[in-house]
């Protein structure tokens, strides 16, 4: 079975007297493991998607499954708790709380799961190790760059070791060089921490990041020309 498998998943909205289907009929299989990169424009229903697979949001029609779960059968208590220990969500805004240092950031996620202070303690420094931060554990985030930004909220995203990492445009608010990195952390903690991780972008050159590319456009999804689907 694969590690994500969407079957004929439907989502619309309704906007005024109008009706708006982000996806339409998406079918879709993933493997644990992969660097899945979603390409297409704004309004595509991208971030739709992502939602879907972290449980944010819920299908109209069709069934989401991750990692054995079915999602669209679980109840919203129960989501809750799959979320906070099954996946890691990285925005283009990094989202961080301005009141509170680097670590404090990063240690947030860990407050919904059972852990000592000593416990909560290894996992943030492995995960400020992890992005390069540890020497900024201590900053707040207006003391950092924005790229600096970026990589604490991957180390927030990966602090409970999720097996699942979701990147919604990670680099779309960054300049060239730390755009870059953030892409090379993200293929490292691909290929060396083994995280399967599903990103969207509407860049072709951060979506060469990818171990396999598709097109998602008008709710529809497209294999990408030299891709299997």
């Amino acid at each position: 079975m694969s590690f994500i498998a969407l079957n004929e998943v439907t989502r619309e909205y309704t906007k005024g007297e109008h009706r708006v289907m982000p996806l339409e009929s998406v079918s879709l299989k993933i493997e644990a493991g992969e660097f899945f990169v979603l390409l297409g424009p704004s309004g595509s229903g991208k971030t739709t998607l992502l939602n879907l697979l972290a449980g944010i949001d819920s299908a109209d029609a069709g069934s989401v499954v991750v990692g054995g779960t079915d999602l669209t059968k679980a109840k919203s208590r129960s989501l809750a708790d799959w979320r906070a220990e099954y996946v890691g969500y990285v925005f283009q805004q990094a989202n961080l709380v301005p009141v509170l240092t680097a670590y404090e950031n990063v240690e947030l996620p860990l407050w919904l799961l059972p852990l000592s202070k000593a416990e909560r303690h290894a996992r943030v420094s492995l995960a400020l190790e992890a992005v390069g931060l540890v020497d900024r554990a201590s900053h707040l985030p207006s003391q950092m760059s924005g790229g600096q930004e970026q990589r604490v909220a991957i180390a927030r995203a990966i602090v409970a070791d999720p097996p699942l990492l979701l990147a919604d445009e990670p680099t779309g608010n960054l300049d060239a060089e730390s755009a870059e990195g953030i892409l090379e952390l993200l293929s490292r903690l691909n290929s060396e921490r083994g995280k399967t991780i599903v990103m969207v972008t509407h860049d072709p050159k951060a979506a060469d990041r990818g171990t396999r590319i598709m097109r998602l456009d008008k709710g529809r999804l497209f294999a990408v020309e030299g891709q299997q689907a």
